[in-house]
């Protein structure tokens, strides 16, 4: 149920959904449409994987075996159902929603949009992350409607719910927000969006390099120790979750310089496992050497001249 805490001590199946049809292709088509329906928020799913495989031609005519995933292309089946354009119009809908719940809560002047002025000049901005994408939103709430990039109208916006007109046809997109996350759901697919803060904590950051645990899990092995030079690619650790083995590679080439976890060692989604700093350039070595040799000249002066 919504709001339940899931623990690293569960079993991976949170949910089952079953359909039925009087032939295979008909079950498939319903099971297919109602796993693409489901608001599924908060946890990783593999919703849209099954999507592809129940809608693919082989899957269909039951040519399925330990090889389909080889044969039909992983990458290309695990790809999102929603589409970089529809990630854009999300993350659009996502900057509407939080402008109408914040205008919803205004204590003064809440008939009046989000850095409303008599004469309208600089837009609204908003930043999110969905996966490997950010989407930088910029718009303008004027007389004559919405400013936006591309053809787009405002129909409405609500705290929860955002239609707008793309092209001519409306679209609808359902907006869940969460603490650090906004999940948007429409008939193009279901997004997934990290909102960025304009000013963030410090205290929250993370160094670069760092590579974050991608779910629960108990660290089974190290293969690095801080100081060791890594290649791109190269297995740094292994996770043990839910059943299966996972390992943690380097991101680029680098030197460990921190590795905060330890074989038998249970982490939470997001845990800090290890910082791979990548190593000087030339060009960056060949100014520190000659920022210290301009520091080693003042204090030579400054010691003659007492001297």
């Amino acid at each position: 149920m919504s709001g339940t805490e899931v623990s690293p001590y569960y079993d991976a199946m949170l949910a089952k959904v079953i359909v039925w049809g009087a032939t295979r292709e008909v079950a498939a088509a319903r099971l297919a449409a109602t796993l693409e329906r489901a608001e599924l928020h908060g946890v990783r799913t593999n919703r849209d994987l099954l999507v592809r495989i129940l809608r693919h031609r082989a899957f269909l005519d039951g040519e399925t075996d330990t090889a389909f995933f080889e044969r039909h292309g992983l990458e290309v089946l695990a790809e999102p159902l929603a589409d970089k354009s529809t990630e854009e119009l999300s993350a659009l809908a996502a900057a509407l929603a939080d402008a109408a719940r914040r205008r919803s809560t205004a204590k003064v002047q809440s008939r009046l949009p989000n850095g409303w002025r008599n004469l309208a000049s600089q837009p609204q901005r908003k930043t999110f992350v969905a996966g490997d994408s950010t989407y930088e939103v910029s718009y303008r709430l004027t007389r004559d409607g919405l400013v936006a990039d591309g053809d787009v109208a405002l129909v409405d916006a609500s705290a929860d719910q955002v239609v707008l007109e793309v092209g001519g046809v409306r679209r609808r997109f359902a907006v869940a927000a969460y603490d650090g996350l906004v999940c948007v759901d429409s008939a193009s697919g279901s997004v997934t969006l990290t909102p960025v803060d304009r000013f963030p904590d410090p205290s929250q950051q993370v160094a670069a390099g760092s590579l974050l645990a991608p779910m629960p899990g108990t660290v089974i092995r190290v293969g690095v120790a801080v100081g060791d030079e890594v290649k791109h690619g190269q297995p740094l650790l292994w996770l043990e979750a839910m059943k299966m083995e996972h390992t943690i590679s380097a991101p680029a080439d680098g030197v460990v310089v921190e590795l905060g976890v330890e074989p038998g060692q249970q982490v939470e989604v997001g845990a800090v496992l290890a910082v791979v700093e990548a190593p000087a350039t030339d060009a960056v070595r060949e100014a520190g050497a000659r920022e210290a040799g301009a520091v080693r000249e003042a204090v030579a002066g400054r010691v003659e001249e007492k001297a």
